[in-house]
């Protein structure tokens, strides 16, 4: 297919509630999307990365700059097969994966409308709806996020998960599994602790979490393989894992017993492909994390989720979970069974890019022709 026009467009959608993590209090998403133009269709794709780099080392304004002088001269007026030969040609440039799988996503999309079939069929997916679970921040107070796990669980979502950091951690635990003592609870520390609070980690034991999400650093596989035969609950491991390579070495050492796949942080869906496949052959479950996604990145993610080994919740809530205003059409909603269907040519289901929200939501565009 040749590429025939590029646009980056930044949106700011603001969040129904401030969103606190161990790291900062979001009040908005401040987002870029990816519009391709190729041969009379459009591809639309989401960059995940923050305003700042808080998650991981980029965020909007290097992958504004890596998208517009890196990979849109590469890609403007080309031929290109698909997906998998732009991640070819992208193969020199190192790191700076959020960049490199917004546009990716947008080639995927591409590539689906071109071959008539949904992006499950593409990726050899075969659940037509995915279970969710919800994803609680850091409240002001334990009885606020008691609220907070009460209200989500008579929606019926199939996996509570609470933000953890020093001083917010197992007193918070321990109310939550005496108010909630048989709920699928999980926590995610965000890399907030070391191995000096080890102890820490060992009391959690106690309180039947499935797994610990990412506890120690954000780059870190040793440590955690340290950690992880110290105690008794699962890890999960969420920034470290980085790509294919870092799957392997992580599985290899013993560094967790389940993966969380966001596939921006991992270069895109070809990447996440792979260590599905990785993970299947090596029984470690797996789960589909969210980055607070608009409905363009949400709705791939439930595609990517309905691969065979993403056999936990996943973290794709539904999108007035986050926002009063998103950008498909529909908006991406749950079943009255907590699941999301996947978008499918068999079923029916799909889903198209609310263009005029996009414009009332955006504060500036690129265009490149």
């Amino acid at each position: 297919m040749k590429i025939d026009r590029i646009d980056i467009i930044r949106v700011k959608v603001p969040f129904v509630h401030p969103f606190e993590t161990s790291f900062t209090r979001f009040v908005e998403r401040d987002a870029l999307l990816i519009k391709i133009y190729s041969e009379g269709l459009i591809g639309y794709g989401e960059c995940k990365a923050f305003y700042a780099p808080l998650y991981n080392p980029e965020d909007n304004g290097t992958c504004h700059h890596v998208i517009k002088d890196i990979l849109v001269p590469l890609l403007l007026h080309k031929e290109i097969a698909g997906p998998e030969e732009f991640i070819e040609k992208v193969s020199f440039i190192r790191g700076n994966r959020l960049a490199i799988a917004s546009v990716e996503n947008a080639l995927w999309d591409l590539t689906s409308q071109r071959e008539g079939k949904s992006l499950k069929t593409l990726i050899g997916g075969t659940r037509d709806e995915v279970k969710v679970g919800v994803s609680l921040g850091i409240e002001a107070t334990i009885p606020d996020l008691l609220k907070k796990i009460e209200k989500y669980l008579a929606q019926g979502y199939h996996r509570t998960k609470i933000k953890i950091r020093p001083g917010w951690d197992i007193e918070v635990i321990k109310e939550v599994r005496r108010h909630y003592p048989d709920i699928t609870l999980t926590v995610d520390a965000n890399s907030d602790y070391t191995l000096a609070d080890i102890d820490l980690f060992k009391a959690m034991d106690e309180y039947n979490l499935c797994y610990i999400e990412q506890p120690l650093g954000e780059n870190d596989i040793i440590d955690h393989a340290v950690l992880q035969k110290a105690i008794k609950t699962r890890l999960c491991l969420d920034e470290s894992i980085i790509s294919l390579e870092a799957a392997r070495q992580a599985i290899e050492l013993g560094s967790c017993k389940v993966i969380n796949v966001k596939s921006s942080r991992v270069g895109g869906i070809s990447e996440s492909i792979k260590i599905h496949d990785l993970c299947r052959k090596h029984g470690i479950p797996l789960w589909v994390g969210g980055m607070t996604e608009l409905g363009i990145g949400r709705v791939q993610n439930i595609s990517l989720a309905s691969m065979p080994h993403f056999t936990l919740a996943n973290d794709i809530a539904a999108s007035n979970r986050y926002f009063d205003e998103d950008i498909t059409i529909p908006t991406v909603n749950i079943t009255e069974r907590c699941t999301l269907i996947v978008p499918d040519e068999t079923n029916g289901v799909s889903y198209t890019v609310d263009e005029k929200a996009i414009d009332r939501l955006m504060v500036s565009r690129d265009i490149f022709k």
